[in-house]
């Protein structure tokens, strides 16, 4: 006989089912009654190596931030990341951001040194316009992390989700 036998297949679905329609109105009820903490925002002051990069493009026109007549990101212009308030290309910000980097690590006495002390390891800390395309945010993270930086994160607005 060559056929499968589905029948324990269709018993073992159908307990997943009853479980799943017992779990669910408990898991949602549990997330409903859930309040998000909110935290004032607080500046680092553990480390001050953290290199801090902004990501913009152009507005729909094609005129840059900081330029007369910009009207904000549009997710069809160029993609705009400055080390500071510098404008870099993207050969610029993994040349600088790679011997920022190199500078640390001797200044700590080497490699083993920041390993010892993880918390001496700088972070890259990036800020971007809302309307920023995810490419400009892809290809900046490409670039720190091909650097070096083992640790990227996002600078954000923090909302009151109760206000």
């Amino acid at each position: 006989m060559s056929d499968i036998n589905t029948t324990p297949l269709v018993d073992v679905m159908l307990v997943l089912l009853i479980i799943f329609l017992i779990a669910v109105p408990v898991a949602i009820q549990s997330i409903e009654q859930m309040k998000m903490p909110v935290f004032a925002s607080e500046e680092s002051k553990d480390k001050v190596e953290n290199l801090v990069v902004s990501i913009s493009a152009t507005d729909a026109n094609g005129i840059s931030p900081g330029e007369p007549g910009y009207s904000g990101a549009s997710r069809d212009g160029q993609c705009r990341i400055y080390l500071g308030a510098t404008p870099v290309s993207s050969e610029e910000l993994y040349d600088r951001s790679f011997n920022r980097l190199d500078a640390i690590i001797e200044r700590a006495g080497g490699p083993d040194a920041l390993v010892d002390d993880p918390d001496k390891i700088p972070q890259v800390h990036i800020r971007g316009d809302v309307n920023t395309p995810w490419k400009c945010v892809a290809g900046t993270i490409y670039q720190i992390q091909s650097a070096g930086y083992p640790t990227v994160g996002f600078i954000s607005t923090p909302v009151d989700p109760n206000a």
